[in-house]
C-alpha cells in the first residue's frame, strides 16, 4: 500500500505535534521539517530523526514529499500552501486554514485547480466524547434542541503574548481568544449543531497588555435549526477551565469538558448510557486551558490517518477547505458585530 510523505512547514511548539502524529501511522509517515533557520531545521530534524530542509524550494522539490503540514504563525498559512500546491503536493494546514474567508477560497480554489487534497486540522471532531454525542444528535435523542453553548475560559500569561511579535495581532494572529484558542470549541459547536443563521457579539481586551486583539469575548447565536447558544471565551480566566460543550433538548441534556462527558441524561435510557456515563466521567487532557502545549495527541493521530486516506483513495478528508472555512466565517461574523453593535446574518 502505499504511504504519504509529509513535510512540516514551520517548527514551533504545534510542529512536534504533528510530528508525534506522523510517526504514529500506518498510511503516512514524517521525511523532514523546514525552517528557515538552518541552526533550528538541524535541532528539530535531529530531534524527530527525519530530514532538514533549509527552504520551502527544497522542500516541495523532494519527490518523496507527497504532502506538506502545515504549521507556521496562521496569517502565514496562505503563502506556503499555495507554494505546496501548486507543486502539486497535498496540503494539510494547523487550525486556522486562514485568517480571512477570501483567503481560504483562493486555496480551495487552488486546490481544485490543482487536484490535490486541502485540509485542515481541528483535532476536537476525532475524540471519542464528541463524536458520541454527534451521534446522539443524529440519532435524535435529544429530541428539539433548544440551547446549544460552548465556553473556553482559558488562561495565558502576559509573557505568552510577549513571546512572539504576531501573537495578538490581527494581521498574523487573526484575532484573539475566539480565532486562536477558541475556535475549537466553535469549530465543534458547528460541527454538532449546524450552522447559525444570525450573530450577535461583543469583544474587549482586559486581562492583556500591548496586544491589538481581544482576550474576552461573548455571543449571541440563532441556528437554522431554530436553537439559540452562546459562545463565551476569554484567556484571562486563572487558571483556566477546560472547553466546555453543553447541548440541551425536549428529551436529553448533554455537557462535554475536553475529552471527558461529565452529564449524559435521555428521556429514553438506552442500555449503553451507564456505561458512555462511566467510561467518559474523567477527562484524560488539560486540554490547553493554561499551556498550549498540554493537549493530547490522539486527535492529531487521527486527523492524519483520515487525511492520508483521503489522499490515497482520492477523496476528500473529513474537514475539507469548505469545513475549516466554516468557524473563521463565524468568527469573523462575531468581529463584525461587536465592531458595527449590530446583529450579523452568517
Amino acid at each position: 500500500m502505499e504511504k504519504i510523505g509529509f513535510g512540516i512547514v514551520g517548527l514551533g511548539s504545534i510542529s512536534k505535534t504533528h510530528a508525534f502524529a506522523l510517526q504514529n501511522q500506518s498510511d503516512c509517515y514524517l521525511v523532514g521539517g523546514y525552517h528557515r533557520d538552518p541552526g533550528k531545521a538541524d535541532r528539530w530534524a535531529d530531534d524527530h530523526n527525519c530530514r532538514a530542509y533549509y527552504s520551502l524550494e527544497e522542500m516541495l522539490s523532494d519527490p518523496e514529499i507527497k504532502a506538506v503540514s502545515i504549521t507556521t504563525p496562521s496569517g502565514y498559512h496562505l503563502d506556503p500552501a499555495l507554494a505546496a500546491i501548486r507543486a502539486g503536493k497535498h496540503v494539510l494546514i494547523e487550525k486556522p486554514m486562514e485568517i480571512t474567508e477570501e483567503r481560504i477560497a483562493q486555496l480551495i480554489k487552488e486546490a481544485e485547480a490543482h487536484h490535490v487534497r486541502l485540509g485542515g486540522v481541528f483535532q476536537s471532531r476525532f475524540q471519542d466524547a464528541p463524536l458520541l454525542l454527534k451521534k446522539a444528535i443524529d440519532e435524535g435523542r435529544f429530541g428539539t434542541i433548544t440551547l446549544a453553548d460552548a465556553q473556553f475560559k482559558w488562561f495565558r500569561t502576559q509573557e505568552y503574548y510577549d513571546s512572539g511579535a504576531w501573537r495578538g495581532t490581527w494581521a498574523v494572529d487573526g484575532g484573539g481568544v475566539l480565532m486562536n484558542q477558541g475556535i475549537h470549541a466553535i469549530d465543534l459547536l458547528l460541527f454538532l449543531v449546524g450552522d447559525p443563521v444570525e450573530v450577535s457579539g461583543f469583544t474587549a481586551t482586559l486581562a492583556h497588555d500591548r496586544i491589538e486583539v481581544e482576550d474576552a469575548a461573548a455571543a449571541a447565536l440563532r441556528f437554522k435549526n431554530g436553537a439559540l447558544g452562546i459562545i463565551e471565551g476569554t484567556t484571562g480566566s486563572y487558571p483556566g477551565s477546560l472547553k466546555r460543550l453543553e447541548i440541551c433538548g425536549s428529551k436529553g441534556q448533554a455537557v462535554l469538558e475536553e475529552d471527558s462527558i461529565t452529564k449524559w441524561e435521555f428521556a429514553e435510557e438506552r442500555p449503553e448510557d451507564a456505561d458512555i456515563r462511566t467510561r467518559f466521567s474523567g477527562s484524560t487532557s488539560p486540554g490547553g486551558a493554561s499551556d498550549p502545549k498540554a493537549i493530547s495527541t490522539i486527535g492529531h493521530i487521527r486527523a492524519f490517518a483520515d487525511f492520508a486516506r483521503s489522499v490515497i483513495n482520492e477523496t476528500k478528508p473529513s474537514i475539507s477547505g469548505e469545513e475549516a472555512l466554516r468557524a473563521v466565517h463565524l468568527i469573523r461574523c462575531i468581529y463584525e458585530s461587536a465592531k458595527t453593535g449590530t446583529a450579523v446574518k452568517y
